[in-house]
């Protein structure tokens, strides 16, 4: 597998003055969730990089709503629309909380899985109607409104809408992962720990990124 040359430069960590964003490289490093790879792209603007790091923090791994759904959500749009960057990770709490590798193999088909409650397939048909521009209808809320309060609602849509921007854009930029601060598999997905692990996972016939999701014609009631 050749490798990509990002199209945007990653940020040496070695030329970063500020103990604040290298303390925050370094947890990346770590923990991921962020990976430092997107995250020594934002580094080029600090303000960039203490925004989604914050955001991250505040509205993915802490926040109103369940930490294990929203990754559940996160993942959805990563097998949406392609970016392997963000759909090679997963979330150690979530993994914690019980979410399996079965269960994001199942993600492009939630609906007809027997995998998910129904409290999980109504996040995750509000990560398909954002993610696809779905039309929504009464049914639709009433079910979300069914299993979350507003609260939960608005952190849940924006964060899906975070989530979504954010790796429309880190698919283009053909990053990957161990490239920075390499050493580390905090929040790799299984088999892809190690930078050959990843090249032999890719190289895999069966990788899950070599076929494009399909759309849905309307959002799921």
């Amino acid at each position: 597998m050749a490798e990509r040359k990002p199209r945007i430069s990653y940020v040496d960590p070695a030329n970063l003055q500020d103990p604040a964003m290298l303390a925050e490289l370094d947890r990346c490093r770590r923990e991921g969730t962020p990976r430092p790879e997107s995250q020594a792209v934002r580094a080029h603007v600090p303000a960039v990089f203490w925004s989604f790091a914050n955001s991250w923090r505040d509205v993915f791994h802490t926040g109103v709503a369940d930490h294990a759904i929203k990754e559940l959500c996160r993942l959805y749009v990563s097998r949406s629309v392609l970016c392997e960057f963000c759909g090679n990770q997963r979330s150690i709490k979530a993994a914690k909380a019980g979410i399996a590798e079965d269960d994001v193999r199942d993600l492009i088909n939630f609906e007809s899985s027997t995998r998910f409650s129904e409290k999980q397939k109504a996040a995750l048909s509000y990560a398909e109607a954002i993610t696809w521009d779905l039309p929504t209808d009464d049914k639709l809320w009433e079910r979300l409104h069914r299993h979350f309060s507003e609260p939960e609602l608005v952190e849940i849509g924006y964060f899906i809408a975070l989530t979504m921007g954010q790796q429309r854009w880190l698919r283009i930029l053909n990053i990957d992962h161990h490239q920075v601060m390499a050493g580390e598999s905090g929040s790799m997905a299984p088999g892809f720990e190690t930078e050959e692990d990843l090249k032999r996972a890719k190289s895999d016939p069966n990788y899950w990124a070599r076929k494009p999701a399909a759309a849905r014609p309307q959002a799921a009631e």
